[in-house]
């Protein structure tokens, strides 16, 4: 219902032998009117979409969820190991690019666990010298190893993803379905696969990835202790990374002037990466022709030839443990 059809089909219920031309006392009472009716009509529709499932938004995507029992996952603090010059008092606070960093535990004489003060992945993202906030002297430290990876708050498209597998999916007494809720559940993890008895009666084996469905060497275990605390007693449960499969792309392209050959190698490459990421724990195959499509997509790339995935021309299988991630990408300009 927009203005114009509001407004006409109000001054079509106005007698004939009234004026109602455009800067008429008619018209002018009743365009205002349909102005607001419009915009009502708009924010009915906009709160339709807020109490769906499939296009509610932040705080209102919380609230559709939470009637299932679902929960969005908080943003976490990054720990970090500290490597000090000399001793320091747990409580001491350091900073590098505007992250701080308070040491919560010794861990030798020089060796420190430090927690980030920021929320999320931030924390994981600086390494070096640190600067001396509480103002110890003769003490320097720097910004080591990742203890624990800080992780960003779960996104909308991450939540509703959870949300649409609980709801479609039967989840009862320790089913498939359930070991991938918990799995889930877990903050920072953003895809899982389960294999029921993958090593015979009673085990069960759970593949996961981070939310970048990217593989993170600590997601496991902290998935595997949180299934533990809360499965059916009886299974034995193995978590896992999946293995790797890489996937490498060669080809020749004829440009058509527009943009560089650097540059389309790396737009290419970022859309390749993109393709695979949605590959994993959904489909098992790397496309030959999705690749030539998305290398034409690509601004700047008028042809191409020779294309070579893997070293040959055909689709590539990913094995039910494997996620394919992104090798090298070579391109050729041909003149």
């Amino acid at each position: 219902m927009t203005y114009e059809n509001i407004l006409n089909d109000m001054l079509s219920r106005v007698p004939s032998n009234v004026d109602k031309r455009e800067g008429s006392i008619i018209y002018d009472a009743l365009a205002p009117v349909a102005f607001k009716l419009a915009e009502m009509y708009f924010q009915l529709q906009n709160f339709l979409d807020l109490v769906s499932g499939d296009t509610a938004v932040g705080e209102y995507l919380d609230r559709v969820v939470a009637d299932y029992g679902i929960t969005r996952k908080p943003a976490t603090k990054a720990v970090r190991k500290i490597v000090t010059s000399g001793p320091v008092d747990i409580g001491t606070r350091w900073g590098i690019e505007g992250t701080t960093y308070v040491i919560t535990e010794k861990i030798s004489d020089t060796e420190y666990k430090a927690e980030c003060e920021q929320y999320g992945s931030i924390g994981n993202h600086y390494s070096g010298q640190l600067d001396n906030i509480d103002n110890i002297s003769g003490v320097t430290a720097v910004l080591a190893d990742i203890i624990v990876s800080g992780e960003d708050e779960e996104t909308d498209d991450n939540l509703r993803a959870r949300f649409f597998s609980q709801v479609r999916s039967a989840s009862t007494s320790g089913n498939i379905y359930d070991y991938k809720k918990w799995a889930l559940e877990v903050p920072g993890c953003g895809g899982a696969k389960v294999f029921p008895l993958w090593n015979g009666p009673g085990t069960v084996k759970v593949l996961v990835v981070d939310e970048n469905m990217e593989i993170d060497p600590d997601l496991p275990a902290t998935v595997y202790d949180h299934i533990e605390a809360v499965r059916p007693i009886g299974a034995s449960v193995t978590v896992e990374s999946p293995q790797e499969k890489v996937i490498n792309i060669s080809a020749d392209v004829y440009l058509d002037g527009s943009d560089t050959l650097e540059n389309v190698q790396v737009k290419f490459a970022a859309l390749i990466a993109e393709y695979l990421k949605s590959l994993t724990f959904e489909v098992y195959t790397v496309s030959y022709a999705k690749i030539g499509s998305l290398l034409l997509s690509v601004p700047g790339v008028a042809d191409y030839s020779n294309l070579l995935v893997n070293g040959g021309n055909e689709n590539i299988a990913i094995g039910e443990e494997e996620m394919p991630i992104l090798g090298t990408v070579t391109l050729t300009e041909v003149l």
